[in-house]
């Protein structure tokens, strides 16, 4: 029997009705779905997903790898995580990520995902979804203090930045500055001054020359040891490697 077949066969079993899920989120366009084989090649998809990878139709991504239909830059850090948790069980809980997509666009999103076990207990794929992160308007917010912090972030990526002095600047306490941010982004006040030094970064590499090292401390990390593993762990490709992409 085909390989492909027999994972869908075992991953069917172990999902118990994958398919409504995928009808579900067909709807959703700010959020991909996906359920993968122990291979890690797709079994299901949203339509959104299909979109991003260029494609028009499901079965043009059925059976196929991340590695066959993204670039290299975001296929190698998607193959990464799945190993994870196809090889270990580990569960992945809203995490901040850049996805680079078909045709230049990127965009940030948080994303889940969930190993998926057979009847013996055994791990037969995973399922997943990325959702993207909503941009924040001024307009979205009635008071203007939750403006003031965000402007505050972007403008000092290179300081250290305490939630309890970003709190006083919008007068709320600590905890509902960090409501309002979740509330607004989905992430916590840390993810998003992550972003926004990213972000910063991501404008200096591809706009200007300055030593690597440099931009690290422009954007609030004190080595760029420090800050090439955080934008790696974001991207999906070293600050050189974005740099040489973005040129």
């Amino acid at each position: 029997m085909n390989k492909l077949v027999e994972s869908q066969g075992d991953f069917d079993i172990a999902f118990r009705g994958g398919g409504s899920a995928e009808a579900l989120f067909d709807e959703v366009a700010d959020t991909v779905y996906f359920e993968k084989d122990r291979l890690g090649r797709y079994l299901a998809v949203s339509q959104t997903l299909v979109e991003r990878c260029g494609l028009t139709r499901k079965d043009k991504l059925i059976g196929r790898h991340p590695r066959d239909v993204f670039p290299a830059a975001l296929a190698t850090p998607i193959t990464a995580q799945d190993r994870e948790v196809l090889e270990t069980g580990a569960v992945i809980r809203a995490k901040l990520e850049l996805h680079l997509y078909p045709g230049g666009r990127e965009g940030w999103c948080l994303t889940w995902k969930v190993p998926v076990r057979g009847r013996d207990g055994s791990i037969v794929g995973l399922s997943g979804i990325s959702r993207d992160l909503r941009e924040y308007r001024d307009e979205d917010e009635n008071t203007g203090n939750i403006a003031k912090v965000l402007r505050f972030i972007e403008e000092h990526v290179a300081e250290q930045l305490r939630a309890t002095e970003l709190a006083a600047l919008a007068g709320l306490s600590r905890f509902q500055l960090a409501a309002r941010i979740r509330g607004l982004f989905g992430l916590t006040l840390g993810q998003y001054i992550t972003r926004a030094r990213i972000n910063a970064a991501r404008d200096r590499l591809a706009s200007t020359d300055r030593a690597i090292a440099e931009i690290a401390l422009e954007c609030g990390y004190g080595d760029q040891a420090a800050f090439s593993r955080q934008f790696r762990r974001s991207v999906g490709l070293s600050p050189g490697q974005y740099r040489e992409n973005a040129k």
